[in-house]
């Protein structure tokens, strides 16, 4: 028998939760990050290498291996975890955000959205029916509800609309996606900035009924006052003996915001494409290696961190790396940030267990206040 899809929430500490996710293919400890592996890739990481900055799950994106490789595709090659070779939980998102970023090239109806393949033009349709198959197709532990998610701003009848067409398709992907031992799906709450829309989704949704639900449409350009705004009272809406997942979040302080406000899943591009061009998270702040100053200097990126390239290179290297259009410059970076966001998540269960989240939340944000030291 398939094991079931279950939350134990362990401790709270104001609004901030740690817990266990716990699923057929292992625990996801929360707060969690989920690194994003957009076309079943990590960019420039291995897979044992992600697992080894600490992460327990993994984001894959529906919209993206939809058009390729296709997700039959993947089916018949063993579904997404043999295929990327990534054996622990997959969380995949609904196509939904990618298609909204795609206005000019599609047409929005009641049965869903039909859009142009940014790669070659070809026609495409998803509704909640086709995305539901789609993400069984692949095979992912976690799935997510067909939603539309408007950018912000946008004026109130617009959200309305929007939200409650969501919550239409919400419960059409409920339907389609059937009874499934060991998989989970998530709804998603829409209403923008609007308190009232927000707890109409939420109510929608709790009648729907589901494993888990994702706090949608924030980080979509509403600014971190705005997003912080409403999650002061969006998270409590939600059952609190269910996952909370804030969808495409975000910088350091953002996650830890999050956390704060009642957060228990986020995921980012972040770490990733900021390895790619250069740019290097620390606990003192950003740190710019393409930048002059880190030429001549022989010291770690982070003395704290344990990751190959703070343990095993100087500045002046992955300075000198990414100055070279290196392969191995990127690949450095985004292990690191990887790891950096990954200590962020352990240092605030380990605060939340404790009790402690208040002061750590506080030498975070006095540490990251210093700026990256000169160099010598």
């Amino acid at each position: 028998m398939t094991a079931p899809f279950s939350f134990d929430l362990k401790a709270t500490d104001g609004k901030a939760r740690t817990g266990v996710i716990n699923t057929p293919r292992g625990e996801i400890r929360t707060p969690a990050f989920m690194p994003v592996g957009t076309a079943a890739t990590v960019k420039a990481m291995m897979p044992e290498s992600v697992r080894a900055t600490g992460a327990d799950i993994l984001l894959g994106n529906t919209y993206h291996l939809m058009l390729r490789p296709t997700a039959e595709r993947i089916d018949r090659l063993g579904g997404l975890h043999k295929f990327m070779n990534w054996e622990r939980p997959i969380l995949t998102d609904s196509g939904g955000f990618q298609v909204m970023s795609l206005a000019g090239l599609r047409k929005l109806t009641e049965k869903g959205v039909t859009f142009k393949s940014h790669i070659d033009g070809s026609k495409h349709e998803l509704t909640p029916e086709r995305s539901m198959e789609i993400q069984r197709l692949l095979g992912s532990d976690i799935v997510m509800c067909f939603d539309e998610c408007p950018a912000l701003p946008a004026d109130r009848d617009r959200i309305a609309e929007s939200m409650r067409l969501s919550m239409r398709w919400a419960e059409r992907s409920r339907e389609a996606f059937g009874d499934r031992p060991g998989h989970a799906l998530f709804g998603i709450m829409q209403g923008g900035l609007e308190e009232d829309l927000r707890e109409e989704s939420a109510e929608a949704l709790k009648k729907i009924g589901f494993e888990g639900y994702a706090v949608g449409g924030l980080a979509v350009g509403e600014g971190q006052e705005a997003m912080f705004d409403c999650l002061d009272y969006a998270p409590g809406f939600l059952p609190e003996d269910k996952p909370r997942y804030l969808m495409g979040v975000g910088k350091p302080d953002d996650i830890v915001g999050a956390v704060a406000r009642g957060i228990d899943m986020m995921d980012c591009v972040l770490p990733s494409r900021s390895g790619r061009t250069g740019q290097a998270f620390t606990r003192k702040g950003v740190v710019n290696i393409k930048n002059a100053r880190h030429a001549d200097d022989p010291r770690q990126l982070d003395e704290h961190c344990a990751c190959p390239a703070c343990q095993n290179y100087s500045r002046a290297y992955l300075h000198h790396v990414f100055r070279s259009n290196e392969m191995i410059s990127g690949m450095l970076l985004t292990w690191h940030n990887l790891q950096y966001f990954q200590d962020i998540m352990q240092g605030m269960r380990v605060a939340i267990a404790a009790g402690t989240f208040e002061a750590w939340q506080k030498n975070f944000h006095e540490t990251r206040a210093q700026g990256d030291i000169e160099p010598l």
